[in-house]
């Protein structure tokens, strides 16, 4: 079902209208794409990952609650630019970077310096954006980066994700019940092949799976309260009046913008954060683009990785001096964006455009966040959803990672590599990637020497002779 309105009509076998304007494709709600209902039910619920972020920013950057909350809707503001650009994905954090950033950040403490490092990390990252977007360099760069050390991010964030949620003290152990079967759910409904058969075979199933992490989320506030690990909520009524004024005061206009140390510093963990985007940037092409051919000929889409670059690199930029995000500013949210993409799959009736299902949920999650009642019902309950976001991003990103691997070395550096990013930072991490990497992963040649009639053989080092590399996953 969809909100029927727009000015613009495609036909069949075309691509979604739009307004050219240089490298992208303008794209405005009602004007060129319906609403769609079930997304924007999706967002009156799931806009609360938003304000997830705002205990973070508290505790991290040492921000008041209101200047938290108008840091929120800065956020929720700059996720309707990549649509409106042409993106045809739900864009979202860097979550799976996010512990890492907050390891650079733990060694300053909360406060001003805290901030600037992180305005310094966001720069970087939307200089990276920008510079491969504009150059068009970035599936060259990132390809020629050694497999073991991309796949050793990506296992490494994926540790650092779960670790940050079930060791002593963290939101899991403080909340087991609720949290937990919450977990549980969301694992079952998202990645199960039990599921999968059940979303065939019973009508219900394949409604509840429309909506993503919204029934775990709502069965873990419901447990949440019944067994006292959460309060009720106090519900309020009227409009949220995010401050602004107050917000002023922890921006780099006010404190001051970070100075060369904190860019050093913050190096690494910008990398890092980058190649973690990338894949996502991958992983958000795949999925639509799978719906798109297999189910869809009626919309051609452009899943242009420059633009993409481009979109995001601007929404990094608006965060680094208008609200800087220890979630950054990333490509795709992947939760939402595969729920859009398998609802997409099932014809135009059920979605018009697969940029009606991405734009619908951050305008309507915006929407949400001035309705008072919605967010003081919710605001107890930050946890939950930031455990689950968490959770998620952790097993796709070791999943993806270990896909990455294609023989036993390789995993083994990725998996060395990973440990000590998520153990001691970015920085550590990758310097232990490429040593390893050079260590056990180069083939190398001893000379000849005729004089000695002797030809040394090739070997290559460190895998064993009665080990098969392992198969690449598909």
């Amino acid at each position: 079902m969809n909100m029927p309105f727009s000015l613009y009509k495609r036909k069949d076998g075309e691509e979604q209208p739009f307004w050219k304007c240089g490298p992208f494709k303008v794209r405005l709600p009602f004007v060129h794409y319906k609403l769609e209902t079930v997304e924007a039910v999706q967002a009156l619920v799931l806009f609360v990952v938003g304000l997830a972020m705002i205990p973070w920013l508290q505790k991290h950057l040492g921000l008041p609650f209101e200047a938290a909350l108008a840091y929120t809707f800065v956020c929720n503001l700059a996720w309707l630019i990549p649509t409106a650009l042409g993106v045809p994905f739900v864009p979202g954090w860097i979550t799976a970077g996010i512990p890492i950033i907050i390891m650079n950040l733990s060694q300053y403490g909360p406060g001003p310096d805290a901030i600037k490092a992180l305005v310094a990390i966001q720069i970087m990252v939307a200089a990276i954006f920008l510079f491969l977007g504009i150059t068009k360099l970035s599936s060259k760069i990132v390809n020629n980066i050694p497999t073991s050390i991309k796949a050793g991010i990506l296992i490494g964030a994926g540790m650092a994700a779960f670790m940050g949620e079930i060791k002593v003290g963290g939101r899991l152990s403080q909340d087991p019940i609720s949290i937990g079967i919450a977990a549980l759910i969301c694992f079952y409904m998202l990645f199960s092949l039990s599921f999968l058969r059940l979303k065939q075979k019973y009508k219900i199933a394949a409604v509840l799976s429309k909506y993503g992490m919204v029934p775990a989320m709502l069965v873990a506030i419901a447990i949440g309260v019944a067994v006292g690990e959460f309060p009720a909520p106090d519900i309020e009524f009227g409009i949220t009046k995010p401050d602004f004024a107050l917000m002023w005061q922890y921006l780099p206009w006010t404190i001051g913008f970070p100075g060369i140390e904190f860019y050093f510093n913050g190096f690494a963990t910008a990398v890092a954060a980058y190649i973690i985007a990338f894949g996502d940037v991958i992983v958000g092409s795949s999925l639509v683009e799978n719906a798109n051919k297999e189910d869809r000929n009626d919309e051609i889409i452009d899943t242009c990785a420059d633009r993409i670059h481009l979109a995001t690199g601007i929404r990094n930029l608006v965060h680094a001096f208008f609200a800087p995000y220890i979630g950054l500013a990333g490509p795709i949210y992947t939760a939402v964006t595969a729920t859009v993409a398998d609802r997409y799959r099932n014809g135009r009736k059920a979605m018009d455009s697969i940029y009606s299902g991405a734009g619908t949920f951050w305008l309507v999650g915006l929407f949400a966040m001035f309705m008072l009642p919605l967010v003081t019902f919710f605001k107890p309950f930050l946890p939950i959803s930031l455990s689950l976001t968490m959770f998620v991003t952790g097993y796709l990103c070791l999943v993806d990672g270990f896909k990455e691997a294609k023989d036993p070395v390789q995993a083994g550096v990725a998996c060395t590599m990973g440990v000590v990013l998520a153990t001691h930072g970015a920085a550590y991490g990758i310097g232990v990637g490429i040593l390893f990497h050079l260590l056990l992963e180069r083939k190398f040649h001893a000379q000849n020497h005729p004089e000695e009639g002797i030809v040394a053989p090739e070997v290559e080092v460190g895998i064993p002779h009665n080990v098969e590399p392992m198969k690449k996953a598909s």
